[in-house]
């Protein structure tokens, strides 16, 4: 197995496992070493909590694109019980980087659509990074308008560094067609849920985003801009200080967007954060998706496009308050 991918600010938690392993690795271990282990056990755990709890904006933003995080394939794998992918958009071609198909979470029928980035450098290039075309927005919206038709929720996986800016993509409007499905999601009569995994950047995460509820990931940010986007137009450099002050200012880490009412709901990680345990971060989004679908379920079709526009025109909204007398 290749090693494992190190944070900086994770550091101190790897040296004190290799130090737990060298421990455990002895022969008849005495009563002292025994009291050892213990002890570096608990310690590694108040370790990684301390170091998690404590993450400012631009380390979640690493943790976010940590390259042995689950990514889609993985929590299609791990959450849901089938998978039939579905391609095309009956236009241009197939995209990749947007997956799409039938799928069943226990015994509920779902329509899958998520963004897709790749691990390997043959996988990010076959699946463009992540970046969908406007064929990848245009298939995403095809498939949901079929789930709407014969009654099944959507569920939606956010992973995107934005949509991709390639001459090709503006030629076949990309910017269009992340226009129409903003306005065709928001009509659609059936429950959506959205969940950001990773990177939620700009249109391109938008573009699959209007949803009935909106979940991000606990160390997953979701933003109008990437931090290096912002430097580079504010500094005109995206110098690691100038993204890590740009990550700083637009709060888009998970507790800021709640705080907002960006979003509903910030689903937990492991400890240590997602990339440490694939199983486990994939049960807790199982639960969460099931509880929504459930809840979802409860209000009419017909309601739904009601309550979504009513949900997002609340976004952003703020009093004025008056000016009072100094007297």
């Amino acid at each position: 197995m290749p090693p494992p991918q190190i944070l900086q600010f994770e550091r101190p938690i790897f040296e004190m496992e290799e130090q737990l392993q060298k421990l455990q690795e002895q022969s008849n271990p005495s009563a002292h070493i025994k009291a050892a282990i213990r002890n570096l056990r608990v310690e590694i755990k108040r370790k990684t909590r301390e170091i998690f709890d404590n993450l400012d904006p631009w380390q979640t933003v690493k943790v976010a694109r940590h390259p042995e995080r689950p990514q889609t394939l993985d929590y299609l794998e791990l959450v849901f019980d089938e998978f039939i992918e579905l391609h095309g958009d009956k236009s241009f071609r197939d995209d990749p980087a947007m997956l799409s198909g039938f799928a069943k979470l226990e015994d509920r029928k779902v329509m899958f659509v998520g963004q897709h980035k790749g691990r390997t450098l043959d996988e990010r290039n076959a699946h463009n990074y992540g970046m969908p075309n406007p064929e990848g927005y245009c298939k995403a919206l095809a498939k949901m308008e079929t789930a709407a038709k014969f009654g099944l929720p959507i569920i939606c996986f956010i992973d995107t560094p934005g949509a991709y800016p390639g001459i090709g993509a503006e030629e076949r409007g990309q910017a269009y067609q992340i226009a129409v499905n903003l306005r065709d999601m928001s009509r659609l009569k059936t429950p959506i849920i959205c969940v950001v995994i990773g990177e939620g950047g700009s249109g391109g995460a938008l573009g699959i985003g209007i949803g009935d509820h909106i979940c991000v990931l606990q160390f997953a940010y979701y933003s109008v801009i990437s931090p290096e986007g912002c430097a580079g137009i504010l500094w005109k450099q995206a110098t690691p200080e100038n993204s890590a002050a740009a990550a700083q200012a637009l709060k888009f880490t998970a507790p800021n967007l709640l705080e907002l009412g960006v979003i509903d709901e910030v689903i937990p990680e492991p400890l240590g954060g997602a990339h440490r345990d694939h199983r486990a971060i994939a049960s807790t989004l199982k639960k969460s998706l099931l509880k929504n679908l459930k809840s979802l379920s409860k209000v009419p079709v017909d309601e739904l496009p009601d309550h979504r526009y009513e949900k997002f025109r609340r976004i952003g909204a703020f009093d004025e308050g008056g000016i009072s007398d100094a007297s």
